[in-house]
């Protein structure tokens, strides 16, 4: 057996939830989240940076390592204005890990009656 193509450790991401559904919400409303992970690899985790469809939805997240076997969060916010009917976004978070995380929300915003 070639041993050049098994993985061997590395850090990886565990979310405790990837996906949130928020509650509907009226138009102009800043919704935020807060999505817990574990670092369940075997070497620090650091996240480099993440990619999203809309720059309605920005990301904050630690910015040091996450030592194996200790936790952390990404806080998400999400910017309602100007958006109606339902809303889903998948956020790519790329890291030290092997592979892309993703976390989605959902969310139906309800337009604002003036």
């Amino acid at each position: 057996m070639n041993s050049a193509f098994i993985l061997t450790g590395g850090a990886e991401f565990s979310f405790l939830d990837k996906t949130h559904k928020f509650l509907d919400t009226e138009a102009g409303v800043l919704l935020e989240h807060d999505f817990k992970f574990v670092n369940s690899g075997d070497e620090p985790l650091i996240i480099k940076s993440y990619e999203v469809a809309c720059s309605c939805t920005k990301i904050t997240y630690p910015k040091e390592p996450v030592m194996p076997g200790k936790t952390g969060v990404v806080h998400l916010s999400f910017d309602t204005t100007g958006k109606y009917g339902f809303q889903s976004r998948k956020v790519k978070i790329f890291s030290s890990a092997n592979k892309p995380a993703y976390i989605q929300f959902k969310v139906t915003v309800i337009p604002h009656n003036e």
